[in-house]
């Protein structure tokens, strides 16, 4: 039988209260950072997953959808509006004279077809891999590669002041109310959404046409890109085309005050 002290020595030393050791605390530090993250993954995606393209995937698909209707809808007024102005001829009784001169305001505005001789200008964007083709150029960045809003415009405004009687983008025409405008590397033209290639049709004196690309200074400058990167660029001369007259709506859209 063993007394206390024996008892003492048997059981060992004795021991003060137990302590969490440092590896332990960093493992539960690192789970509840963990734990932490998820939370705030959760809460910011609100269920959904915040990696996935689809959200952009829907608007793409929303914006083609748009451009379709948008066709449909100018095809359903373009159909609507001979009908009305065959209406309108029939009884107006207006005289040969006044005839030609509604003729002739038709044509200044766009809305009828124009034929005549024409020029095409092709411009496209460079290949996604493109380098620099002249020594000494600095390598491209994405936006050297492709077709700009400033582009299209430059060849446009070149195409009026070298005297063309119309023009057709794709295949809509301008009227004094058209705005080329690109998103991205798409173009949006009268609700319609367009990828390039983007063709230019100018109705007119082809040598005065060519005459205003060769002597426009932003013109000139997207050559320079062209050369040195590798932009598409083509003129080409047309025999007799027919440009569609404008079928869109002609009502103008302004900004009106809050009352």
């Amino acid at each position: 039988m063993s007394n206390s002290a024996d008892s003492t020595s048997d059981a060992g030393p004795a021991r003060g209260p137990r302590r969490l050791r440092p590896v332990r605390l960093l493992t539960a530090a690192v789970f509840a950072l963990a734990g932490l993250i998820f939370w705030m993954s959760f809460n910011t995606a609100k269920g959904t997953d915040i990696r996935t393209d689809a959200s952009m995937l829907r608007l793409s698909d929303l914006i083609r959808e748009r451009s379709k209707g948008n066709g449909d809808l100018e095809r359903s007024t373009a159909t609507l509006r001979s009908r009305v102005d065959a209406l309108a001829g029939r009884d107006a009784g207006a005289d040969s004279a006044e005839a030609r001169r509604l003729a002739a305001l038709g044509d200044a505005a766009g809305t009828r077809p124009l034929g005549g001789t024409a020029l095409t200008v092709t411009l496209t964007d460079a290949p996604p891999n493109a380098t620099a083709k002249i020594p000494g150029v600095p390598q491209p960045q994405p936006n050297d590669l492709v077709i700009h809003q400033q582009d299209l415009q430059a060849v446009v405004n070149a195409l009026w002041r070298g005297g063309a009687k119309g023009i057709e983008v794709m295949d809509q025409r301008l009227i004094s109310t058209s705005a080329v405008r690109c998103v991205g590397n798409t173009l949006i033209l009268q609700g319609r959404v367009y990828s390039p290639p983007y063709k230019v049709t100018a109705v007119g004196d082809r040598g005065a046409l060519r005459k205003a690309l060769d002597t426009a200074p932003a013109v000139q400058n997207y050559l320079q890109y062209v050369q040195a990167y590798g932009l598409g660029w083509k003129v080409e001369d047309r025999g007799s085309v027919t440009l569609p007259g404008y079928t869109g709506a002609v009502d103008l859209h302004y900004a009106r005050p809050v009352a």
